[in-house]
Parts: C-alpha cells; sequence; structure tokens
C-alpha cells in the first residue's frame, strides 16, 4: 500500500517545535511537558538591574494554579538557578517564608535542538527549543500544591510557542 502525502501535509509533518525556538527571544518563549499538563510562559524582566536574568509562570491544566517563577545568574561557574514559588509574600520576609512557598528549586538548563545541554539564556538570547528542570516532577508531587495538581510534569519541556 502506498501513502500520497501531498507537499504541504509532509511539510507540516516535518516541522518540529525548536526549529521554531530559533525565532523567539526567551522572555517571550512557552513552553510544554509531554503531557500538556503544564505551561511554563517566559516573560520580561522590566529591568537591566534587577537581580534576576529571568521570569516566568507555570500554568497547570485542569487547576486555577499560576505559579511564580525566577531565574537568578550565579558566578563561576555560571549556571541559571531556577526557583518556582506558590502564593510567597511579598515585602520584608524571612527565609523561612520562601522556603514555605518554594515548590521547586534548582538550576535551569537549555537543550538546543541538536542536543547539547547548556546554561538556560538570559532576555534578549534566542530561546531554548527545551529547558530542563531536574526533578520537577517529584518537587510537585512532594510540595504544598499536590491535590490542586493531580499530575507531576516531566522534567524536560519543549519549545511549544513564541508569546506575546
Amino acid at each position: 500500500m502506498r501513502l500520497a502525502v501531498s507537499a504541504s501535509t509532509l511539510s507540516a509533518l516535518l516541522a518540529v517545535s525548536p526549529a521554531l525556538a530559533a525565532d523567539c527571544r526567551q522572555e517571550k518563549a512557552i513552553y510544554v511537558d509531554a503531557d500538556g499538563a503544564y505551561e511554563l510562559r517566559f516573560e520580561p524582566v522590566g529591568s537591566v538591574s534587577a537581580a534576576t536574568s529571568n521570569h516566568f509562570k507555570v500554568k497547570i491544566a485542569k487547576t486555577d494554579l499560576v505559579l511564580d517563577g525566577i531565574v537568578m545568574q550565579s558566578d563561576e561557574p555560571v549556571r541559571a538557578n531556577g526557583m518556582i514559588m506558590n502564593n510567597c509574600p511579598e515585602g520584608d520576609v524571612t527565609g523561612d517564608d520562601i522556603a514555605a512557598c518554594t515548590v521547586w528549586q534548582g538550576v535551569i538548563y537549555s537543550v538546543s535542538s541538536d542536543g547539547e545541554i547548556a546554561s538556560l539564556p538570559g532576555e534578549g538570547l534566542e530561546a531554548a527549543a527545551q529547558v530542563l528542570l531536574p526533578d520537577f516532577g517529584p518537587a510537585i508531587r512532594n510540595s504544598s500544591i499536590w491535590g490542586k495538581a493531580t499530575v507531576a510534569p516531566w522534567d524536560v519541556l519543549t519549545f511549544k510557542e513564541c508569546g506575546q
């Protein structure tokens, strides 16, 4: 049996998300996990003097949960240290306050379309094809949001689209 496929259909089938990441800046990149249950949406930091290099939101499907995320670059070796938080207090807070509302914390890695792993790009740079948040799934299961979130995410999220 021979299957006939039009050129436009073949182009659509061969188009993969990582190729689209090259046309997007990191602060506008949107990623999803393999099950489509988690969406990670980067947004502009809004200040060149900010201590953070990236901001993002994590939306969990079939819930009203939207988690806040930040990335701060460390020195030697340079790494993108991320935190995902749920309803953290604002203003003068203690380390214990931040620890209580932190859902995940760790290094965020970028994965290129050819599989190269590197530090997450900062604002203004080409978006990563994928982002890797080591132990993201287990952290969700062991966090205060488990129960509202009933599906643990994969640790790798793939570029979905470029936001506004």
